[in-house]
C-alpha cells in the first residue's frame, strides 16, 4: 500500500467494506448477518427511606460544593490468591489517579468509607426485592447470603459493593418470544461522578449505599429494538410495584453487546432506554469493523512478528505551530513519536458514525495515561497540523516504511512511559479481535472506552453479614399482593383497544392501576379513561408543570365527581389543566370556571335550524359537510360534559339532509 491515504475517502470505503447500515434503514437479516447477539442488566432504584447497610436517610441530593469532608484514595492492586491480578485494578493502578470524594454529614456515615461493619440489611428494601423477584418469575432463594463485588473505578470508596443474589432462573414475556432472566440481585448504589480530569477524579456520596436492585438477562436479544422492548417491560415491571424511585438516574441500564466472533462489550449506565437500540446497534458493528481492521493486518504481518519503535523529539528541531506542541517547550512536557508497523489506512478506518480506529487509542490514552484531549496526532489525519516536512523527518528517525503508520503524543514525562505502553497495548490487542472492556454511552448513541471490563471472579463472602434464612409462609405472603404481570397489561389495553401510542406513557408512569380503580368504581369505558391518560394526560404533563399538591387521587377524585354530577366524560379534558394548577379547587368551582351549564341533546339540538339558516347567509360553498362542521364548531362548547358529541353531530347531519 504505497499510495497516499485520503482519510475521508478510507473512512467511507471501510465503511461500505464492513457493510455498515444506518439503524433506520437496517433489517433483522443485517443483524443475522453480523451475529448480533446482546443482554441487559437493569439497575433500578428502591424507594426506601433509609439506605441498604445503615441508617443515613434515602433520596436526599446535594449539589456539587455541598459537602462537609474530603476523602482521598489511591488504587493499590493486591494479587490474589490464586497469584493473579485483576485486570481492572491494574488498569486503574496505572492511572494514578487521586479519587477524591466528597462527603456531606446528612448522606453518609463512617460505614461509606468501611470504617464501621455494616448494619443489618434494610428489611424494607429486602421486601421490595422479593416481590419484584417473584412477579419476575424467578425461583427466590432459600437463604440469603451476603457478598462483596469488586468495584474498582473508585465509585465505591470500599473498593466493594456489598450484593446478594435473591432470586434465578426467571423470565419476561415480550411481544413476540420469552426472554430468559439468569438472576436478580440487590445491592449498594455507587457513589455520583463530579468529574474526571486529569490524575483527579471527584465523587459525591449522597447515592452511595442506596438500595438498588440488578435483573439480569440471558444474552438472548438478537436485535436493537428487542432489547429495548426487555429494557422497557423490566422498567414497567419494576414501577408497577410503586415500590421504586422514577427520575434522573433512579434506573440505569447496563447493555452487553457483542457480535459473531467479537467480545462481551458492556455498555455502562445507559440512562435513557430510548437509546439503547442506537448504542447496541453501533457496538455491533463497532466490533464488526474492529474485526475487518484484524482480518486485513493478519494478511500482511503476523503478531509474532510485529514490533513497534519509538523515539523521543526534540521540539528544538522541529517548526511546530500546534499549539499543544509549541507548549511542550514551556511545560517541559516530552514528546514522543512511535511507529506502528503494518498499520497503515487503519487509523483512518471507521469504527463508528465519526469515529474511526485512531480514536480508541486517544480514548485510551484519557483513561489510562490520563493525558487531556487534544493528547495525539496520527498519519491519517485529515488535517494533521504538522507540516509534511516535519513529519517526514519523524519518519525517516523512525525508519518507517511505506505500509507503516505514525503517532505522536505528548505529556508530563512522569506519564509517558503509561502513554507509550496504551498506544502499544492497543494497536497490539486488534491482532486478536475486539477486547473485552466497559463503555460509556454518549448522546449520539456511540460510545468511549472506559475501562477494561472486570473479571469474573469478582465476588467473595462478605465475612460481615450473616446468612438470612427466608422461610416458605414469609415467600407466600409477599406473593398474594403482586400487580399483575406487563404483559396481561398489555393485553388488557389491547382488548379495550387503546392505541399502541398510549401503552409506554401508562406503563412507564404506573397508571393502569389509576385507569382500572376508575373503570371499576365508576363504570366509565376503559378505553375513553386509558386514552385520557395516555394522551390527554400525557400531553398537559409535558407543557405544564403541575402544582406541588396535585396526585393521581385527585384524578380518581374527578371521575367520581363526573359520576355523580351526571357528566359526560368528555369534560375531564378541559377539568384536567384546571385541576392540575389548582388541585385544592372545589370542582363545582371548576365548572364555573368553564361557564358550563347542564344541557340536553334536545336543548343543545334546538337551534341546529336557525344556525343552518345563519349559514346560508355566509356561506362560501354549499357543500354540506362544510356546514356541518360549523354548526358543530358553533354547539361544541355547550355540548362538552352534556352529551356525546358524535350523536349531536348525527342530528345535525340529518337536519341537514
Amino acid at each position: 500500500m504505497s499510495t497516499k491515504i485520503t482519510p475521508k475517502q478510507n473512512y467511507e470505503l471501510t465503511r461500505q467494506q464492513i457493510g455498515y447500515v444506518d439503524r433506520r434503514l437496517a433489517t433483522p437479516e443485517d443483524y443475522r448477518r453480523i451475529g448480533f447477539k446482546s443482554g441487559l442488566e437493569v439497575h433500578q432504584q428502591l424507594a426506601t427511606k433509609e439506605k441498604l447497610f445503615c441508617h443515613c436517610p434515602c433520596g436526599v441530593f446535594q449539589k456539587n460544593g455541598d459537602y462537609d469532608a474530603e476523602v482521598i484514595r489511591h488504587m493499590r492492586p493486591a494479587m490474589s490468591e490464586l497469584g493473579g491480578y485483576d485486570g481492572t485494578a491494574l488498569m486503574e493502578f496505572k492511572t494514578r489517579k487521586n479519587i477524591i470524594y466528597r462527603i456531606n454529614n446528612e448522606t453518609a456515615c463512617t460505614y461509606e468509607v468501611d470504617d464501621t461493619p455494616p448494619f443489618k440489611i434494610n428489611p424494607e428494601a429486602l421486601e421490595i426485592a422479593l416481590k419484584i423477584s417473584l412477579l419476575s418469575k424467578l425461583n427466590v432463594v432459600g437463604e440469603v447470603h451476603i457478598t462483596r463485588k469488586q468495584y474498582l473505578d473508585g465509585s465505591i470508596p470500599t473498593g466493594f459493593q456489598r450484593t446478594a443474589i435473591l432470586g434465578v432462573n426467571g423470565h419476561i414475556q415480550l411481544r413476540n418470544k420469552k426472554v430468559n432472566l439468569i438472576q436478580l440481585s440487590i445491592e449498594e448504589d455507587s457513589c455520583r461522578e463530579i468529574a474526571d480530569i486529569g490524575h483527579e477524579r471527584w465523587y459525591k456520596t449522597d447515592r452511595l449505599g442506596m438500595p438498588l436492585i440488578e435483573t439480569v438477562t440471558a444474552p438472548e436479544l438478537v436485535s436493537p429494538d428487542e432489547l429495548r422492548e426487555a429494557a422497557e417491560y423490566i422498567r414497567f415491571l419494576n414501577r408497577s410495584t410503586g415500590l421504586v424511585r422514577t427520575g434522573m438516574g433512579a434506573g440505569r441500564e447496563d447493555v452487553n453487546v457483542s457480535c459473531r466472533g467479537g467480545s462481551r462489550v458492556e455498555i455502562k449506565g445507559v440512562a435513557h432506554n430510548k437509546w439503547i437500540p442506537e448504542l447496541s446497534h453501533n457496538e455491533a458493528f463497532r466490533q464488526w469493523a474492529l474485526l475487518h481492521i484484524r482480518k486485513l493486518l493478519l494478511e500482511r504481518i503476523k503478531k509474532e512478528k510485529w514490533q513497534v519503535n519509538h523515539m523521543e523529539l526534540d521540539p528544538h528541531e522541529f517548526q511546530f505551530t500546534y499549539l499543544p506542541l509549541v507548549e511542550c517547550k514551556e511545560k517541559k512536557h516530552k514528546i514522543i513519536a512511535i511507529n506502528i508497523p503494518e498499520f497503515k489506512g487503519f487509523f483512518s478506518h471507521f469504527t463508528q458514525p465519526d469515529q474511526v480506529f485512531a480514536d480508541e487509542i486517544s480514548q485510551r490514552l484519557k483513561v489510562i495515561a490520563c493525558i487531556e484531549k487534544p493528547n495525539m496526532l496520527h498519519s491519517e489525519q485529515e488535517n494533521l497540523s504538522i507540516s509534511d516536512q516535519d513529519f517526514a523527518t519523524i519518519r525517516t528517525h523512525l525508519n518507517a516504511k511505506s505500509n507503516d503508520a505514525q503517532i505522536i503524543i505528548w505529556g508530563p514525562e512522569e506519564d509517558m512511559e503509561t502513554a507509550i505502553e496504551t498506544v502499544v497495548e492497543r494497536c497490539e490487542m486488534i491482532f486478536d479481535g475486539v477486547p473485552n472492556e466497559t463503555r460509556k454511552s454518549l448522546p449520539n448513541g456511540t460510545s468511549i472506552f472506559e475501562r477494561v471490563l472486570p473479571g469474573a471472579d469478582r465476588m467473595y463472602p462478605d465475612t460481615d453479614s450473616c446468612p438470612i434464612p427466608l422461610s416458605d409462609e414469609y415467600i407466600e405472603k409477599l406473593g398474594k399482593d403482586l400487580p399483575q404481570d406487563i404483559s396481561e397489561r398489555i393485553e388488557l389495553l389491547s382488548k379495550w383497544g387503546v392505541p399502541a401510542d398510549a401503552y409506554h406513557f401508562i406503563l412507564s408512569k404506573n397508571i393502569f392501576p389509576i385507569i382500572e380503580e376508575v373503570c371499576e368504581r365508576f363504570k366509565f369505558d376503559p378505553k375513553r379513561v386509558a386514552i385520557f391518560f395516555g394522551h390527554t394526560y400525557k400531553n398537559i404533563i409535558g407543557k405544564q408543570k403541575a402544582h406541588n399538591d396535585f396526585n393521581y387521587r385527585k384524578l380518581i377524585g374527578l371521575f367520581k365527581f363526573i359520576r355523580e354530577k351526571g357528566l359526560h366524560i368528555n369534560i375531564a379534558k378541559y377539568l384536567l389543566p384546571i385541576l392540575f394548577q389548582h388541585p385544592s379547587m372545589e370542582f363545582n368551582s371548576m365548572l364555573t370556571a368553564l361557564k358550563f351549564k347542564k344541557r340536553s341533546l334536545d336543548e343543545l339540538a334546538a337551534p341546529i335550524d336557525f344556525l343552518a339558516e345563519k349559514y346560508r347567509d355566509i356561506r362560501k360553498t354549499d357543500d354540506k359537510e362544510e356546514a356541518a362542521n360549523w354548526i358543530m364548531g358553533q354547539l361544541h362548547k355547550q355540548a362538552i360534559g352534556n352529551i356525546e358529541l358524535r350523536d349531536l353531530r348525527e342530528i345535525i347531519d340529518k337536519r341537514l339532509q
